[in-house]
């Protein structure tokens, strides 16, 4: 019987050992990860459906690994999906709203096609805040009206669970699955990745095709994967990594999607890592600062230099406040994604809201302003507005932002804690990758981020690869 400390310790590169020497298969693997659901998914309410097929799925795998050998790495491996990513079967997809409850993409979204490619099992859909984070400022982390609240394993009812990508992150917490998929605009891997003890990648944009994911923003959005390691993270991103012909962002992608080769027990190179002060390590709790300090310590030891930075951008307040094309894009890609990507195809932004108010009691607990505004836009994108605040973005978030501090203090790096600093590197469509860093006093899970320039995947990888290595923070939670 498989035996959940094994699984805490083991990578993707151990279950396919295991599976080559039929010690295991992924049939007893997905039933192990659909009682870990059973037992415990009531009381954290991650997940929010499960694939009726997942067990066919697996024993298909399993038989074919027999008769023709392995796909790969991700041959027969357990994978949730947040539920903003259609899949083309018996699942829905909804990101989370109610209004959506009896939607069902038309396909599998690009990178869930490249998953089944690759031999994965799409296991099941995960909560997630509803609309990802893009409904109401009061809508608590983890908050949907179709699943209702996930909850953090690590302290449930008294932890912030993070956004939005929350079930995917307290799933893989919870060993629910072997690795998650998320999304974010600005943000929702990074948070719950961090406030799960688990790992998240928010790539460049453009390394993993938008297709078939519910959109907020067509120039921030990007899919990602949360797991327990870094390996596996590295492991999934270079599956589900790829040119899209039918996604423009992906066709600037350096050719590399292998980046397992990073996952090396020293540094490339001497990374020069800088630490923003201002806006985000002065605003810290006194515990969390203490906890950076001990792992800038661990960084030092590693071989890496530490530069203290007052701010990123003279104009750091604006952009952080600045969410003008979010509510352009968004109208215009939810429209869009609803004509042509489900089978919802008579519902627009309007009648989602229109359903909303007419359901009030179940759709609208914590109210949907953001919803309101983005349909007062006009859904254009040759606005006046979004223009000038899509190219204020560009400018002072990416030229006159990271690559001007990183290019005058010769940075190959920034550091932050959780998702304090992901807004800038969100509008320049820059990758981060988080890791587990230890807990506060309240059992709190504590994530370092390393912020990287566009297509710096790569280093970022070695980096946190390194530095879980050395540290080896995370831990199971109790439940």
């Amino acid at each position: 019987m498989l035996a959940i400390e094994w699984l805490e310790q083991s990578t993707i590169i151990d279950l396919q050992h295991a599976m080559f020497k039929g010690e295991l298969t992924s049939h007893q693997l997905v039933r192990f990860y659909l009682e870990q659901i059973a037992k415990h998914n009531s009381h954290i309410n991650a997940v929010l459906e499960v694939n009726p097929d997942a067990l066919f799925i697996a024993e298909g795998l399993d038989r074919e690994r027999k008769q023709m050998g392995s796909r790969g790495l991700l041959h027969g491996i357990p994978i949730l999906l947040k539920d903003n990513i259609n899949t083309g079967d018996n699942m829905h997809t909804s990101a989370g709203s109610s209004a959506l409850s009896n939607s069902f993409g038309k396909e599998d979204a690009f990178l869930v096609k490249k998953l089944r490619e690759a031999g994965a099992v799409i296991l099941g859909k995960t909560n997630m805040t509803e609309w990802a984070n893009f409904m109401s400022d009061s809508m608590p982390n983890g908050y949907s009206s179709r699943g209702g609240q996930v909850l953090n394993p690590y302290g449930p009812g008294t932890l912030d669970v993070g956004g939005s990508s929350s079930g995917s992150a307290a799933a893989v917490a919870c060993h629910f699955a072997t690795a998650a998929i998320g999304t974010e605009t600005n943000g929702s891997i990074l948070s719950p990745a961090s406030s799960n003890a688990v790992v998240g990648i928010k790539p460049t944009i453009g390394t993993v095709s938008r297709k078939g994911i519910i959109p907020i923003s067509l120039s921030q959005d990007i899919a990602g994967p949360i797991t327990r390691n870094v390996t596996d993270a590295a492991i999934i991103l270079g599956v589900i990594s790829g040119v899209d012909v039918a996604d423009p962002s992906t066709f600037h992608v350096p050719s590399y999607h292998d980046y397992t080769p990073y996952l090396l027990q020293t540094l490339l190179e001497e990374f020069r890592i800088g630490i923003v002060k201002k806006g985000y390590y002065n605003d810290m709790h006194p515990e969390e600062q203490e906890q950076m300090n001990r792992a800038v310590d661990k960084l030092k030891k590693a071989g890496c230099s530490i530069v203290e930075i007052e701010e990123i951008s003279a104009r750091q307040e604006d952009l952080e406040n600045d969410y003008q094309v979010l509510l352009h894009e968004f109208k215009s890609g939810i429209n869009n994604y609803l004509a042509k990507e489900t089978n919802s195809t008579n519902m627009t932004l309007e009648s989602i809201i229109a359903f909303n108010n007419a359901n009030k009691d179940t759709a609208l607990r914590y109210g949907h302003p953001l919803l309101v505004e983005a349909n007062q836009t006009s859904g254009q994108l040759s606005d006046s507005d979004y223009l000038k605040s899509r190219l204020f973005d560009l400018k002072y978030a990416k030229e006159e932002g990271l690559d001007h501090i990183m290019e005058t203090e010769r940075l190959d790096v920034l550091l932050f804690t959780g998702c304090y600093g992901s807004t800038l590197p969100a509008k320049a469509g820059y990758p981060s990758i988080t890791v587990p860093a230890g807990s506060t006093s309240n059992n709190k899970p504590f994530g370092i981020t390393f912020t990287g320039k566009g297509f710096s995947e790569t280093q970022l990888i070695n980096l946190a690869y390194v530095y879980e290595q050395q540290t080896n923070y995370r831990k199971l939670p109790n439940l």
